[in-house]
């Protein structure tokens, strides 16, 4: 399934945030949204699942397959949000509730959406995290958020976006929080999970570094805007947009 977003206009309280942004998502691949702090990147995301800022106002179109995602009923939206569409947040420290065990976050989500009983959700739930390759899946299913590393947690939010098997997983920031090496273990399993599962992925990245480590195509926003969009060797090697081009130059020359 693609998602296609044409036009995306947001303002908040009478300020533009979102210009027309345009990007597309097809299945099986991995669009990279770059540029920096506040050019928007988050907000593109949020407003796919309808999570704007109480006041914002979105305007454009966003296409699940045949349905506007902005005209959609909140009923019917909740439905696509964590259903079809699922969000992995920058932090997992917040992301996950801390009283409650991962197991329970697995399977009352999986039991809201799809409708399934307590011991097919626990089965499910422990192949999920065997899929992110959490290590003793079945052991940490009883475990909470504190008794693993950040990465492992970062590891869990993935498991649990996935838990009722979206056809699209927006990734905000996912490896900002941890060490490079980390970061690096995180990618790759995005860029698996991509390949076997078909996901349409969306990585929002001020890290330019990150997009070549996994992304197809490649998004840079500035001030709201879509500046320059192409494959991934196209917009990294030979940008043509000035904005692109003074974000490649301040990385370290390792990085792409």
């Amino acid at each position: 399934m693609t998602l296609d977003i044409t036009g995306l206009k947001v303002d908040i309280g009478g300020r533009p945030i979102l210009r027309g942004v345009d990007i597309k998502l097809e299945a099986g691949r991995v669009h990279g949204l770059a540029g920096e702090s506040g050019s928007g990147k988050t907000m593109t995301g949020l407003a796919v699942l309808g999570l704007l800022p109480h006041g914002a106002r979105a305007t454009g179109r966003i296409a699940l397959g045949e349905r506007d995602l902005l005209t959609l009923a909140p009923k019917e939206l909740n439905k696509v949000r964590g259903g079809e569409v699922a969000m992995v947040f920058q932090d997992p420290a917040t992301s996950l509730h801390p009283m409650l065990s991962i197991g329970k976050q697995l399977t009352e989500h999986m039991r809201h959406h799809l409708r399934i009983g307590k011991a097919e959700a626990r089965e499910r739930a422990i192949e999920l995290l065997g899929k992110v390759r959490i290590p003793g899946a079945a052991e940490a299913y009883s475990r909470f958020p504190h008794q693993f590393s950040g990465g492992m947690r970062q590891r869990i939010a993935i498991a649990i976006a996935l838990a009722c098997s979206p056809k699209v997983l927006i990734a905000d920031e996912p490896t900002t929080a941890l060490d490079v090496t980390v970061q690096a273990g995180v990618l790759r399993l995005l860029r698996g999970l991509c390949d076997e599962l078909g996901l349409a992925v969306l990585l929002v990245t001020h890290d330019l570094g990150v997009m070549s480590a996994v992304a197809d195509e490649v998004s840079v926003m500035k001030d709201g805007l879509v500046v320059e969009t192409g494959p991934r060797g196209q917009v990294l090697r030979e940008p043509s947009h000035d904005y692109t081009r003074a974000l490649l130059a301040s990385l370290p020359d390792t990085e792409i």
